[in-house]
This record gives C-alpha cells, structure tokens and sequence, in this order.
C-alpha cells in the first residue's frame, strides 16, 4: 500500500490529462474552446460527468442549495473536518478549457489517486465544483462559493436574470431536479473546512516569463467597481456654438482625464481600467446629453483602495464642461491575503516538486476569495501560455499542469495524515 507520504509521486499524469481532455469534450465549440455558461446544459452536464467519476471512485456525492457538487472520501477519523479542494466548471462564452476546470481535475485526480492506490489518511477530504463563478451569464460572478461563506443572501442570488430573462433560481431549479433524480444526496447547508486549496491557471503571463510550472498565490487583490454618468444637455450638433455646448462627452472626458490622473504615483499593483463606456442618445449628429462609463479599480492593500475611493467621490462631485457627474458605486470586494501557515505548506510541497517557486498575487478573483471568510486558503497557479484566458486560444502545457498538481497533492498529503 502506497503511503499518504508519497501520494504525489504516486499520481498518474496521463490519467490527469484524460481526465482534462474529458471535461474539454463538454460544452466543446468547432474549431476550438468551449462554451458551459452557468447552469446550461452543457455545465450540467459537466455536473454528471463529475459526480460519475466521483462514485466510481467510492466517494460520497453531494449537492447543496446552490449546486455545489461535493466528492467525499472520508478518513480515519470521520470526525474532523474535511480538507476542501477545488474550483469551477462554468465558462465565459467563447472560452479555453482550463480556467476553474483544471482545479476541479486536480482534486479528482487526487482522490483516483488515494482510492486506486488505497492509501489511508486521517482526515476526510472533499472535492467541489462551485456554481458560476464566471458570472457570464448570471451576474455576479462566485454565486456557489460567496453564498457557501456567507458573504451573499441566498434570495439575492436567485434573483438574478441572464440576458435572456432566465432567473438565476428557476436554471438553479431544473439543475437540483436533475441531480435529484440521479440519485445524488442533498447537503443543504454549508459547512466549515478544515481549509480550502485551489489550484488555477494563471490568466497572467508572469510565471511564463519565468520559465516556472507552478507559483504560490500570496493574497488575491481587492476591487471596488464604478458606474458613472455624466450629464449634458442633447442639442444639435452643427448649430450649437461651442460656448453654448453642455457636451456629456466631453465632461466624461475631463473626468477620466482627472480619475486617471489620481491613479497616478501609485505602485505597479494599481490597476484602473476603464471596461465600458457609452453615450446617449447616440445619434451622429447629436450632442451627448449623457455619457455613461465603468471603472475596474484592483490593489491588494484595502488602505489604497479606500484613498482612491475617497478622490474619485471628490472629483465627480465637480461639474465637468459644464456637466453633472454621478457616481455609483456598484461591487466592493476587499483584497485577501493568505495566511502565512498554509502558505508555508505550499512553500515546503511545491518546493518538493520544483526548485525556486514564485510568489504572486493574483489580479483575478477565485473562488478562494470568498472561503477564506471561512477556513485557512491558499491558492497556487500554473502558466498559460502568453497569458492567455477567457479566450479559446487559452492554452496550458501538460508538463507544468502535472508539476502543479503534483504540489497541490504534496499539500493535500500534509494536510490530510
């Protein structure tokens, strides 16, 4: 019998792949990426796919309110809390095959790996695949994971329409019905990890450009988001002087000028990114009377977050050419750092497995943001190429994806004796 001491050594990395290339197939688009919006078919069906390799392996399949679909094996000691691994399986519309997948791949691959070994462990360990992390089609994003830490209601989460007028609980609905009727057992309520790992492609191209196959992932950084409108007045575009113009173009214009310019001085972890920006009534021949933009504000230190926040009501306070500004804030998530104890484990496990490994923070949120509410989380991330993601050109090598989830294994073997 193989010990829970070499469990990484033990993993079967062209079982891995297989596993990988098979979640692919699911929701797969020609020529090439996939398509498992949350709560489609095609994620549901993802559902069932896991949930069969799950109970072929002996493992005890759950769900929750939300869809969550939980792998449990237990251990010697069915008393304590399970070590929890994991990510997603929902997509952006025209998407790679790894983002959130692989996570969930590795967690399964761990667990073929304890059973077909029999390796023996003292704690029990779960595997999840958390609901609509994406947020593509039912906004926002992280619905399973935020609601199983308890940072959003239930009832607000159902609420939510896709672009079709499809309600977040009425897709929920058809997914529970189903894996009901597969006989699938019903945990409705959460509960606390002993910890939560996940691994993720990086979506970045740092650990590329370092030529390294896994990195440890210190913090993920926090982001508050903007909707501001800028008010003008609509007028005629040739027979309005320029004097007379309340142009809500450029009163927008002056204001990102002014929003960006605070932005400035800060470190190279400042991101401000402006994502939408519209006019009304958007006529060739019409002066704006309102123009209409997004703002993606991302630090890892909350102090940098609240500074700018503060100058950004300041400057929209002012008229801009003329015009009103009004800012709204729409989405606060703070930044989280990791705590040090189970970063210390992933430095000793990947450390096993690949001399030197890096630190990063990441600039995208996980699901670990969220359950780091809840129990010790850590993170680790592996390259993809040019850093590439929410695209079907997203690409991963299978070399570094088995270096990775042979650290994540390291990790999970020390937690789990």
């Amino acid at each position: 019998m193989t010990q829970i001491a070499h469990l990484h050594e033990a993993l079967d990395g062209q079982r891995l792949w297989d596993d990988v290339q098979s979640l692919a197939s699911i929701g797969a688009l020609e020529p090439r990426g996939i398509r498992r919006l949350a709560l489609d078919e095609a994620d549901n069906r993802a559902r069932l796919w896991l949930a069969e390799q799950g109970a072929a392996l002996g493992c005890r399949v759950h769900y929750d309110a939300l869809g969550n679909l939980f792998l449990r094996r237990e251990g010697q000691d069915a008393s304590l809390a399970p070590l929890l691994i994991g990510s997603h399986m929902d997509s952006q519309p025209r998407a790679g095959a790894h983002d959130g997948a692989l996570g969930v791949v590795a967690g399964l691959s761990i667990l073929r790996t304890l059973s077909e070994r029999g390796i023996a462990h003292r704690r029990p360990l779960e595997v999840v695949a958390w609901t609509n992390e994406e947020g593509a089609r039912f906004a926002p994003g992280a619905s399973g994971s935020s609601w199983f830490a308890g940072q959003r209601e239930y009832e607000d989460i159902l609420a939510a329409l896709d672009g079709d007028g499809v309600r977040f609980g009425d897709a929920l609905q058809e997914c529970l019905t189903l894996l009901e009727d597969k006989g699938l057992e019903y945990r409705p309520a959460p509960f606390e990890p002993h910890a939560f790992l996940e691994l993720h492609i990086e979506q970045g191209p740092i650990l590329e450009q370092l030529g390294k196959p896994v990195g440890i992932v210190s913090g993920i950084q926090g982001v508050n988001w903007y909707r501001i409108e800028v008010e003008g007045m609509a007028n005629h575009a040739g027979t309005t002087p320029r004097q007379a113009r309340r142009d809500a173009f450029d009163g927008a214009h002056e204001l990102v000028t002014a929003l960006k310019a605070a932005t400035s001085g800060q470190d190279d972890d400042l991101r401000f990114t402006i994502g939408t920006f519209s006019l009304w009534p958007d006529a060739v021949n019409t002066i704006a009377q309102r123009a209409t933009f997004t703002i993606d504000l991302r630090h890892p230190r909350q102090a940098v977050l609240d500074d700018l926040d503060a100058r950004f009501h300041a400057l929209a306070r002012r008229q801009w050419s003329g015009c009103d500004a009004h800012l709204t804030v729409t989405s606060r998530v703070a930044p989280v750092a990791f705590p040090d104890s189970l970063l210390e484990v992933l430095r000793e496990s990947a450390g096993s497995v690949c001399p030197e490994v890096p630190e990063l923070v990441s600039g995208a949120f996980h699901d670990a943001i969220h359950l780091a509410h809840v129990c010790p989380t850590a993170m680790l991330f592996t390259p993809c190429r040019a850093g590439i993601s929410h695209h079907p050109d997203e690409h991963i090598e299978r070399e570094d994806a088995e270096v990775a989830v042979r650290a994540l294994a390291e990790a999970a073997s020390r937690l789990l004796a």
